[in-house]
């Protein structure tokens, strides 16, 4: 099954209850398309982890349908989780590995060969300035070194579509730059990012499309041009997202 008007991602009519409490997410929709850099923005508890986390399949959920290129997360999960590269706020990565050994690990789980993971290790682990770790234990590395690991295992396998959620959190600035030079190079490749952030000056420079979520609603998307009409992004989300 191939993608509707070749949509990366889509999310239709999505909503998540606990128990018999009120929706955490309530009839969510949006498409990401290939090139999108497409930011998820929300007060916390507003939804967009749920979202996220049903995005990638780690949630399960009962309304709704979300496609990732084509597939259904639900019925083809396998087919979803091998276009798709997760990095959750908080990477929760093997201590015990070091962290050549885990990004072999995570070559071997897609079937990466010989050639394509060295490469791409070397390219990723480079330019993010933590070539000279990989031998030492993962349990040695600050936040800041396991979430550049993380995002060098998610990109290993050549992922269609990123889910980042709150990707700069604990990031230094030159790894921050790194991160967003990334995204864009990905997606000029035809990929597409979907991310969640309280960074509004970052989304604003690095998105092309946002949706901002309000206590499980979407209450505004669209291109950044259409959502802030000539405001900054931080003034529109306060204009509607604040009551």
């Amino acid at each position: 099954m191939s993608a509707q008007n070749g949509a990366i991602l889509e999310i239709r009519g999505y909503s998540k209850a606990y128990g018999e409490g009120a929706k955490a997410v309530d009839n969510v929709s949006l498409t990401v398309e290939p090139g999108d850099i497409y930011g998820f923005i929300g007060h916390n508890g507003a939804g967009k982890s749920t979202t996220i986390r049903a995005v990638v399949g780690v949630l399960d959920f009962t309304e709704g349908e979300i496609l990732i290129d084509g597939h259904s997360v639900k019925e083809e999960p396998i087919a979803c989780k091998s276009i798709t590269a997760y990095i959750p706020d908080n990477p929760d990565l093997y201590d015990n590995l070091t962290g050549i050994q885990y990004l072999n690990f995570i070559a071997d789980v897609f079937g990466i060969d010989a050639a394509k993971r060295e490469e791409r290790i070397r390219k990723y682990a480079d330019e993010l300035e933590i070539t000279e770790a990989l031998g030492d234990l993962i349990t040695s590395y600050s936040h800041g070194m396991k979430q550049k690991l993380a995002i060098i295992s998610a990109l290993i396998h050549d992922p269609k579509l990123l889910v980042l959620d709150e990707p700069f959190v604990g990031l230094d600035p030159k790894a921050t730059f790194t991160l967003k030079e990334i995204m864009h190079q990905r997606c000029a490749e035809g990929a597409a990012v979907f991310f969640s952030t309280h960074v509004l000056d970052v989304a604003e420079k690095l998105c092309n499309k946002v949706a901002i979520i309000k206590k499980g609603k979407i209450i505004a998307s669209g291109t950044m041009e259409e959502l802030t009409n000539g405001q900054s992004l931080e003034e529109t989300f306060l204009e509607v997202a604040d009551e």
